[in-house]
């Protein structure tokens, strides 16, 4: 590490392109007017139920909200006003995304850091964590797991910042995690789609994951209040770079990145602060690429090992908070994905689920988390502590008693419906019966492959609803040659094929 740390301003200058962030500059100034944010917050109390209904409504044709209007429904005092903003929530969802779940895990590659951020169990003076960067047969042995014994068919690989581990080695890990076939009870467990959680990296390293094999590219600002952000992550490292965090996602979708993801850390600053952040957020991408971000996350701060910030925080998001975060979110961006994340306890997940589209499950948030290491040793080797440790067998059940599906589809984003192109989809509603006849090919695929008794009795059930709906959707929304053709995908999954997908 000693000799990383010297040869850092070298390599931090190598890394930052001041040039490519100005162009998305507007006067010199970015897209987060923290005046202007704090006075819509200040100002927007006791709009009238008339004007919170006409948001809501506005919404519910999917339409991005302004910042004036998100700043309206997080000042509604109102329980019964709230009410309808999270049944509205759970309408958007369903209007858009249907009644299906997306699970995925978390593979951490690397907690080798070279920043030395506030609320991190990572950060680099912390010197209680065992830190380490898989090698390619590590990531392979994972890779097994995850999709062999799991059945995982989507992961987010994730990785510190630092030289070791930057784009050439995130292509390797890439290359490695698609490369994995693994026998199953009745096919084959393989990833169909990886996703990228790292650093901000400059335009030519963008080009080079995405021709790797690139699914989302996500970055979370952590906050989008300037203050927050330069007291928790110091001036010196790579990461004490605001803007160059802020255009990160520009710079991506310029590089010809279909798919990011935004979020924010809640509870290191004001929650109504960092929704419209969020906001702002995605609609200056929309402003610039015409389409905004494919999913926003809102994790939650959580204990991490020799971590005494996250207990001090005055900002700190309690659950009834959470849950409204979340639903502002959902009707302000109503296109995009929501991921809430094990970080939530199994009752904090049934609250969001209505509203969510995506969530881990079985999750390990260390390096070798899966393949090697015990449950004495995961303080030491993870980010932070995890409030759902369920397995995925068990997420899935409780799922399906919810009646909502769990879908390990990718096939949209290998048949070109990305980018632009699922945004308009998604806004019509038209993505969303693809979604849902790949949900219950995928969802019967696992059932056959992983799933416990129980859980695949209750999931059998749950697809004969669904096969029940979708032909009572004819013709509107499925042709009878469609529907034909996914009987017989069906009949052929069950008959032990897979992958088959629209």
């Amino acid at each position: 590490m000693q000799n990383i740390l010297e040869d850092f301003p070298a390599w931090k200058d190598n890394v930052i392109r001041e040039e490519e962030n100005t162009r998305y500059l507007k006067a010199g100034r970015d897209f987060i007017n923290e005046p202007e944010i704090t006075r819509l917050i200040r100002e927007s109390a006791d709009a009238g139920r008339s004007r919170v209904r006409e948001i809501i409504a506005k919404a519910l044709e999917i339409k991005t909200l302004e910042l004036a209007e998100a700043a309206v429904l997080m000042n509604v005092k109102d329980p019964e006003l709230w009410e309808e903003i999270f049944s509205a929530a759970a309408q958007i969802k369903k209007k858009v995304y249907d009644n299906r779940v997306v699970t995925f895990a978390p593979l951490y590659c690397s907690s080798l850091c070279v920043n030395n951020c506030a609320y991190c169990g990572f950060r680099s003076e912390n010197g209680v964590i065992q830190r380490r960067r898989l090698e390619l047969e590590e990531v392979r042995r994972e890779t097994e797991v995850l999709a062999g014994k799991l059945g995982h068919k989507r992961l987010v690989v994730v990785f510190g910042e630092h030289p070791s581990s930057g784009a050439d080695y995130i292509c390797q890990v890439m290359q490695q995690v698609y490369a994995v076939e693994v026998k199953t009870k009745n096919g084959t467990g393989a990833i169909r789609r990886v996703n990228v959680n790292a650093a901000p990296m400059n335009i030519p390293d963008y080009r080079k994951i995405k021709e790797a094999g690139l699914g989302t590219f996500q970055i979370f600002q952590e906050t989008y209040h300037l203050e927050t952000y330069n007291r928790v992550h110091p001036y010196h490292t790579i990461k004490g770079n605001y803007l160059w965090r802020l255009y990160s996602l520009h710079r991506a979708m310029e590089a010809g990145i279909d798919d990011v993801a935004i979020g924010a850390l809640f509870g290191l600053y004001d929650w109504r602060f960092e929704v419209m952040g969020m906001l702002a957020h995605a609609r200056d991408l929309e402003g610039f690429f015409g389409i905004g971000p494919h999913t926003v996350s809102f994790p939650r701060l959580e204990p991490a090992a020799n971590t005494p910030f996250v207990k001090k925080g005055e900002y700190l998001v309690g659950d009834e908070d959470f849950k409204k975060l979340v639903a502002v979110l959902r009707l302000a961006i109503p296109y995009a994905g929501m991921i809430v994340t094990c970080r939530e306890n199994p009752a904090v997940m049934r609250e969001v689920i209505p509203m969510c589209t995506q969530r881990d499950a079985a999750s390990r948030v260390g390096i070798g988390a899966y393949s090697e290491r015990t449950e004495e040793q995961e303080e030491k080797i993870q980010q932070f502590l995890l409030g759902d440790n369920r397995s995925l067998d068990e997420v899935i059940c409780d799922l399906a008693a919810m009646g909502y599906i769990t879908s390990f589809c990718t096939a949209g984003y290998r048949c070109g419906r990305t980018g632009d192109n699922i945004m308009t989809m998604l806004k019509s509603g038209k993505e969303g019966c693809f979604c849902k006849l790949n949900a219950v090919l995928t969802f019967q695929e696992w059932l056959d492959d992983f799933a416990s008794e129980n859980t695949r009795k209750i999931g059998e059930k749950l697809i004969v609803r669904e096969l029940a709906e979708i032909e009572k959707r004819m013709p509107k929304d499925f042709s009878p040659e469609i529907f034909k053709s996914f009987k017989e995908y069906h009949r052929r999954i069950k008959g032990g094929e897979r992958d088959l997908c629209f």
